[in-house]
């Protein structure tokens, strides 16, 4: 899979936050973006000609909502992510031969509250552009199947997530 292959579509205000914000433009972020999901899919094996991955923002009113709709959990979050297929099924879509190979999957969408990442980046003093990035590759790591509610999981994905950001050398203070 060639960075050519992979789509992350960002909504305006993400665009315009990166850009007002981080002081970096959408094609620094896009460039990130693209090299961390590109590691992440082949550590896991996922080999198709085109993947699309969607990146939206949210408000903390909206975020709130969509988090109470689809967890039950009725508070703000810094990252949703809304996977389009189980690990297993991602599974089986990279181990089919070359002539049945899926040719474009939409892996899903990706959903971030700016507000709350700009708090944590100060929080946590990590900085803006690793804040945001680093949600970013958490949502990924979702969209392929990972999970954090059993601490052994929760260790794997976050080691899959650093060893993600160190490969565009993002950290922990920039």
């Amino acid at each position: 899979m060639t960075k050519e292959n992979i789509i992350i579509n960002f909504d305006d205000n993400i665009t315009a936050y990166v850009k007002d914000i981080l002081g970096s433009s959408k094609i620094d972020i896009l460039s990130y973006v693209t090299k961390i999901a590109e590691y992440i899919l082949k550590n896991e094996g996922i080999d198709v000609n085109k993947i699309y991955i969607s990146i939206e923002s949210a408000t903390k009113d909206e975020i709130k909502n969509l988090n109470a709709k689809y967890r039950n959990i009725d508070k703000v979050t810094d990252v949703l992510s809304f996977p389009i297929f189980e690990k297993d099924e991602l599974e089986e879509i990279s181990k089919l031969d070359n002539t049945k190979k899926i040719k474009e999957i939409e892996l899903g969408d990706i959903v971030l509250c700016l507000d709350v990442i700009k708090e944590q980046s100060i929080e946590y003093e990590t900085g803006m552009l690793r804040e945001v990035l680093y949600m970013i590759t958490h949502g990924i790591c979702h969209l392929v199947g990972y999970d954090h509610i059993e601490e052994s999981d929760k260790i794997k994905m976050r080691d899959l997530e650093e060893r993600a950001l160190n490969i565009v050398n993002i950290t922990k203070n920039k």
